[in-house]
C-alpha cells in the first residue's frame, strides 16, 4: 500500500474538483503559464542566434577572416607572400593595396576605400566578390561598386566615377589631391549598405600606379581560413616580426560582447514568465494543502509518513511543470518550424540573404531552457510540499 499511496494520491488531487475549482483553474493557469514561457524562450533564443550567426557570416566576408599586415610603417612583399603560400597550402592568400578616397559623382561625395586586388586570388577569400566578377575581365582603371554607391549615384556599367585620394602631391606653388576616374565594370551586393557603400575595387596594378608602389609590394594580405581561430596561431609563429595578423573578429569584440549581453538579458527576462507561472504552482499547491488538511492529517494518521505527504505535494507541482515544459517545446519547436519555412514575417532582402527569420536553436540555449524552467518548478513546489508534511495532526482533528 505504501508503495502505490503517492502516485495514487498525485493522480486524485489532479483531477478536477466541482467544490474547489479554483484550485485547478490555478494549476492550469500554471501549466500554461509554463508552456508559453518555454516556447518563448526558445524562439527567442533561436532568434538572437541566427541573427549573431547572420552577422557574424556578413562581417566575416567583408572584413575577412584574416589579414596580414605591417605592424608599424612600411608594406608586405611578394616574397613574404610566396612563403606563406608555399608553409600553408590549404589557405588561400589574396595580396591588396589600400588607400582612403572620395568618390565623386556630380555634386555628390562619398568617403570609403579602395582596394587594389588581384581579382583572381580575390575571387577565393571573398565569395561576394566572386559572384559579382563572374564572366567579367577587369583590366587597368576598371572599378567595381557595391550597389548602395551605384543606386546613390545612379551609376551604371561603363559610366565614369571619379575618385579623390588622401595621398597629395606637388603643383607647383601649391599641393593638390591625386584625382583618378574609373570605369564602373560591375557591382557587387554584401548585404550590408555601409560596406556597399564605403569599398571599392580596382586591379592591383591601377593602385600600385596611383600610389607609387612597386609591383612587389603591398599593403596586406587577405587570408580565408574555415577556422581562423586556429590558424591564426600558428600563421604567429611563422610570421616575421615585422608584420602581424588579426582576425575578423578583433575588430567587432564590443559589437558581439553587445549581442551577448543582450542574449543573456533576454534570457533572464524571458526566465521570469516562467518564474510568475511558478508562483502559481506555489499558490495552487498552497491552496490544495489548505482545502486538504483534514485528509492530510487522516493520511498521517493512519500511517503515512510526513516524507510521504511531501513527496505527493512535491510530485504534484512538478507533474504540472514538466507537461508545461514538454508542451512548451513542443509549441516552440513548431513557432521555429513555421517562421523558418513560411513567409510570415517579412525581412526586406536587401538587408538579409532570406526573406525568412534566420532562425538556430543552440544544444547549449536548449539545455539551459530546460533546465532552469525545471529548477524553477522544482523550488516552487518545495514550500508548499514542505508545509504539507508539517501539518498537526491532533490540532486539525480537534478542530475539523
Amino acid at each position: 500500500m505504501k508503495k502505490s499511496i503517492v502516485p495514487y494520491l498525485v493522480k486524485r488531487f489532479l483531477r478536477f474538483d466541482n467544490e474547489q475549482p479554483f484550485i485547478f483553474l490555478s494549476a492550469l493557469l500554471a501549466f500554461l503559464g509554463i508552456s508559453l514561457g518555454v516556447m518563448v524562450l526558445l524562439i527567442a533564443m533561436a532568434l538572437m542566434n541566427g541573427f549573431d550567426k547572420e552577422f557574424k557570416k556578413k562581417l566575416t566576408i567583408m572584413n575577412y577572416p584574416l589579414t596580414v599586415m605591417p605592424k608599424f610603417y612600411g608594406s608586405v612583399n611578394e616574397n613574404l607572400l610566396i612563403d606563406l603560400e608555399n608553409k600553408f597550402p590549404q589557405l588561400h592568400f589574396s595580396p591588396y593595396v589600400q588607400s582612403a578616397v572620395m568618390a565623386r559623382s556630380g555634386t555628390k561625395l562619398e568617403g570609403g576605400y579602395i582596394f587594389g586586388v588581384d581579382f583572381k586570388s580575390e575571387a577565393k577569400v571573398n565569395s561576394i566578390l566572386s559572384e559579382a566578377i563572374q564572366n567579367s575581365d577587369f583590366n587597368k582603371f576598371d572599378i567595381l561598386i557595391g550597389k548602395s554607391l551605384k543606386e546613390e549615384f545612379n551609376l551604371f556599367i561603363d559610366d565614369r566615377l571619379m575618385y579623390i585620394f588622401t595621398q597629395v602631391e606637388p603643383g607647383g606653388l601649391s599641393i593638390t589631391p591625386k584625382i583618378k576616374r574609373f570605369k564602373v565594370k560591375g557591382v557587387f551586393d554584401s548585404g550590408l549598405s555601409a560596406y556597399d557603400k564605403a569599398y571599392s575595387y580596382t586591379t592591383l596594378s591601377s593602385l600600385q600606379t596611383m600610389l607609387h608602389i612597386p609591383t612587389n609590394q603591398y599593403n596586406g594580405i587577405h587570408i580565408f581560413s574555415k577556422n581562423p581561430e586556429v590558424d591564426i596561431v600558428e600563421l604567429k609563429n611563422f610570421l616575421p616580426n615585422s608584420v602581424v595578423i588579426k582576425g575578423w573578429w578583433e575588430d567587432n569584440l564590443n559589437f558581439f560582447a553587445a549581442l551577448e549581453l543582450e542574449k543573456a538579458s533576454l534570457f533572464i527576462v524571458l526566465m521570469l514568465i516562467i518564474l510568475i507561472a511558478a508562483i502559481n504552482i506555489i499558490s495552487s499547491l498552497l491552496m490544495n494543502v489548505m482545502n486538504r488538511r483534514s485528509e492530510i492529517a487522516l493520511l498521517l494518521s493512519l500511517g503515512a509518513t510526513s516524507s510521504e505527504v511531501k513527496k505527493v505535494f512535491l510530485y504534484l507541482g512538478i507533474v504540472i511543470g514538466i507537461s508545461g515544459i514538454l508542451v512548451g517545446i513542443i509549441l516552440g519547436m513548431s513557432g521555429l518550424w513555421v517562421l523558418s519555412t513560411f513567409d510570415i514575417v517579412h525581412l526586406p532582402k536587401d538587408v538579409y540573404p532570406t526573406s525568412t527569420l534566420p532562425l538556430d536553436l543552440s544544444f547549449k540555449d536548449f539545455i539551459l531552457i530546460v533546465v532552469g524552467a525545471f529548477a524553477i518548478v522544482v523550488a516552487s513546489s518545495y514550500y508548499p510540499a514542505k508545509k504539507a508534511s508539517e501539518i498537526d495532526i491532533l490540532t486539525v482533528l480537534r478542530n475539523e
